[in-house]
C-alpha cells in the first residue's frame, strides 16, 4: 500500500520548489526559500568581507563561493554566456593595473620607459578576483532578492524606497522581454537590417525609441493603477507568508558566528596583506587560518545547502 504523501513533507517541498519555474534563467531554489532578512543578512556579510578586504585567501573564497551559488541557481547554456563575459572582465582588470600603476621594487620590463613592477600585476589580479567577486555575489542577491522580499523587508520602515525598489526590479526583466519582442517583430517585417555599420545602428536607433516610449507609457499606466487603487491615501496595509522557521534561525546564527570570527580577526590584524611597495608573506597564523575557514564556510553556505536539499530529494524519491 502505498503511503500517503502526508509522510514526506520534504518531498511536498522540493515539488512545489520545483514547480515554481525558471525566470530569466534562474531557478528557483532552496536557498531562495529563506526568510527575506536571514538573505539580506548574508548578503551583507558576504559582500562586505568581499569588498573591503584585500586578502588575497578571503577574496579568493568569496569568488569561489560565487562561482558555485551562480552555477546552482542557473541554467547550463546560461553559464557559457557568463564565462564569456567574465573571463575577459577578469583578464581585462588585471591586465589594467600594472599598465597604469608603477609602484612597487621588483620591476619585470619597461614600457615606454615605465618599469612594470611585479606587485602591479598582483595587485591587478587580486583586484580582479574582488570585481569578479563582488559582481558574482550582487547577480546571486539580485536573483534570490525578488522584488516580494524587498517590499516586505523595507516596506514599513522606508515605504517609498521599498516600493521604488521592487518596481525598478520588476521593470528591468519586463524591460528586456519587450526589447527582444520589439527587435523579433521588426525582423519579421523586414526592418531589422544585418547589412553594414549604419544600417544596424539605424536598426538599434529604432528599437530604442521604441522602448523609451513604451517605458513613458507603462510608466504612465502604473502611476493610474496606484491612484485608482488609492495608493498614499491613507495608512497602507500588506499581507505576507513569510514566516521565521527553526531552519531560519539556525542560518542566521551560524552566518552571524561566521562573520564573527571573520570580522575579529581582520580587526586584529590576522589577514593583514599588503602589496606595495613589495608583496608581504601570506598570514599563516592559527587566528589567519580560523578566519579563512569561517570565511570559506559562509561562502559556500548557499552551495551546501543546495546540495543538502538535492540529496533530500534523491533520498525521498528512492523512497517512494
Amino acid at each position: 500500500m502505498q503511503e500517503p504523501v502526508d509522510s514526506f513533507p520534504e518531498i511536498w517541498y522540493t515539488e512545489r520548489r520545483i514547480g515554481a519555474g525558471v525566470e530569466g534563467g534562474i531557478a528557483v531554489k532552496a536557498f531562495a526559500e529563506l526568510h527575506p532578512a536571514v538573505l539580506l543578512v548574508y548578503f551583507l556579510s558576504v559582500l562586505s568581507v568581499a569588498m573591503f578586504s584585500s586578502n588575497p585567501v578571503l577574496s579568493a573564497e568569496a569568488m569561489l563561493g560565487g562561482i558555485l551559488f551562480c552555477v546552482t541557481l542557473q541554467k547550463r547554456r546560461a553559464v557559457a554566456g557568463d564565462l564569456a563575459f567574465y573571463i575577459p572582465m577578469f583578464f581585462l582588470v588585471a591586465v589594467t593595473n600594472p599598465l597604469f600603476s608603477h609602484n612597487g621594487v621588483t620591476p619585470l620590463f619597461f614600457l615606454n620607459g615605465n618599469p612594470v613592477t611585479l606587485e602591479a600585476f598582483a595587485y591587478g589580479f587580486a583586484i580582479a578576483v574582488t570585481v569578479i567577486a563582488v559582481m558574482l555575489w550582487c547577480k546571486c542577491a539580485g536573483a534570490v532578492m525578488t522584488s516580494d522580499k524587498l517590499l516586505y523587508l523595507f516596506g514599513k520602515i522606508i515605504p517609498k524606497l521599498g516600493l521604488v525598489l521592487s518596481m525598478a526590479l520588476r521593470f528591468l526583466p519586463m524591460f528586456l522581454r519587450q526589447m527582444k519582442k520589439v527587435r523579433s517583430a521588426q525582423k519579421t517585417m523586414g526592418l531589422y537590417a544585418t547589412r553594414g555599420v549604419v544600417d544596424k545602428l539605424r536598426s538599434h536607433g529604432r528599437v530604442f525609441l521604441a522602448m523609451i516610449s513604451w517605458s513613458l507609457e507603462n510608466a504612465m499606466e502604473t502611476a493610474s493603477s496606484m491612484k485608482a487603487r488609492g495608493y498614499g491615501t491613507g495608512k497602507r496595509t500588506d499581507f505576507s507568508l513569510f514566516r521565521i522557521t527553526a531552519r531560519d534561525v539556525v542560518l542566521l546564527t551560524v552566518s552571524v558566528c561566521l562573520l564573527g570570527v571573520t570580522v575579529a580577526g581582520m580587526a586584529a590584524g590576522a589577514t593583514a596583506f599588503t602589496f606595495y611597495p613589495r608583496i608581504s608573506a601570506l598570514p599563516l597564523s592559527p587566528l589567519s587560518v580560523a578566519v579563512y575557514a569561517a570565511f570559506g564556510v559562509l561562502s559556500v553556505l548557499p552551495f551546501a545547502v543546495e546540495v543538502r536539499e538535492a540529496m533530500v530529494w534523491k533520498y525521498y524519491r528512492s523512497k517512494i
